[in-house]
């Protein structure tokens, strides 16, 4: 079972680092990309001011046709060209307001200026500012890691819950596999027993030793009668929950240390749920086995049964070792144990009778080490 625990988690975290190279490998590539993208743009962009230099010099023998075609050329990149001697604006590539056009560029050469610095055109009575912006291809690219980091990540939270789910299952196939084999072996030696008993009884052999034994071969059958529940959705019935509580304290207590003090609060009036009584009991003389050894056979176990409104709330609070704030929630994997022998089964039955068959919740409520544990059930209120 740990083996298979370890395999799964060394799954997720070989996932998590391969997905994790993926991402920083593309978003290193799409950095590249953005920043060869904008070197280019600004060598486009200082070619264009060049080119309006070259106009404005009247220099002789100036290939005109040349010069308006760099200046023509420019279809892309949002360009500002500053006039500071008429305090004037123009543009290309940009769509202007109707009205207020001057106010708006200025604006917008603020904004380019925050990107990109300013080129400038020096000529013989002519000083201009050449202010520019990314292209809209180059914004998209810009855009284009997020893009892509929000997707695999998205990709990774489901293929992560996927796996998840897969295990989950496999380790739910196991379980049911164990519980109804467990049963099945289980079948033939108590009916063994049970022809035995009869035997006794033919035998005039001491009545309150035969009692006592057709107890414990009735109980086995009810043992049996659990495990060949489990993976199949049990008959909910209406039942009062502190009957329950009692029947499953007055088997346990002939049958454990007498050091064990029991305490039940449990209200005056019933408080029904629907439950299957042979897997709530269940739960119920695990946790309690489990506070027995907690308290190495000596102490107290407290059960308090009250109404929270639409769910009933079932506190069953010891005296021992405590648990770890840090274990909470892994005592309920399977596999968990703190004695030397034993599987860790019993507290992840529990949650799975709790949980799955009867829509409830079982958690660890509270817990000091070296003070005791409180174990909480929630059940819903029968209407």
């Amino acid at each position: 079972m740990k083996l298979f625990e370890n395999n799964g988690l060394l799954l997720r975290y070989l996932f998590i680092i391969v997905a994790a190279i993926i991402v920083c490998g593309s978003l290193v590539v799409s950095h590249s990309l953005v920043t060869d993208l904008s070197k280019e743009e600004r060598n486009k962009i200082e070619i264009w001011a060049e080119a309006t230099k070259e106009m404005a010099s009247n220099v002789e023998n100036l290939n005109m046709i040349l010069v308006v075609q760099v200046l023509n050329n420019n279809t892309t990149i949002p360009v500002i060209l500053y006039d500071k001697k008429d305090n004037f604006y123009t543009s290309n590539n940009i769509d202007l307001p109707e009205t207020n056009e001057q106010d708006f560029l200025r604006e917008k050469a603020i904004q380019f200026e925050k990107k990109h610095p300013p080129i400038i055109i020096e000529v013989e009575d002519f000083d201009q500012y050449v202010y520019y912006d990314d292209s809209y291809t180059l914004k998209r690219l810009q855009l284009y890691p997020y893009v892509q980091l929000g997707v695999l990540l998205l990709f990774m939270i489901i293929a992560f819950f996927a796996l998840f789910s897969t295990m989950k299952m496999e380790q739910d196939r196991l379980w049911v596999g164990l519980s109804k084999e467990t049963a099945h072996q289980l079948g033939t030696p108590i009916s063994s027993l049970l022809a035995w008993l009869e035997y006794l009884k033919l035998k005039e052999v001491d009545a309150a030793i035969v009692s006592d034994m057709e107890k414990d071969v009735n109980r086995l059958q009810m043992i049996t009668d659990r495990f060949s529940k489990i993976g199949s959705a049990p008959a909910l019935e209406e039942k009062d929950i502190a009957d329950i509580i009692v029947q499953a304290i007055s088997y346990l207590e002939k049958r454990i240390s007498k050091k064990v003090i029991f305490e039940l609060q449990l209200p005056d009036v019933p408080l029904y749920a629907k439950v299957s009584e042979p897997l709530l009991s269940w739960v119920f003389e695990n946790l309690t086995k489990n506070a027995v050894d907690a308290m190495g056979g000596q102490g107290k176990i407290i059960y308090t049964l009250a109404d929270k409104g639409k769910v009933l709330s079932i506190d069953i609070q010891d005296t021992g070792k405590g648990i770890p704030k840090s274990k909470f929630r892994t005592v309920f994997n399977p596999g968990y144990t703190t004695k030397a022998r034993g599987w860790g089964l019993g507290l992840s039955l529990a949650k799975r009778i709790i949980d799955s068959y009867h829509k409830g919740h079982i958690y660890v409520k509270s817990s000091v080490v070296g003070v005791g544990t409180t174990f909480c059930i929630e059940l819903k209120k029968a209407n």
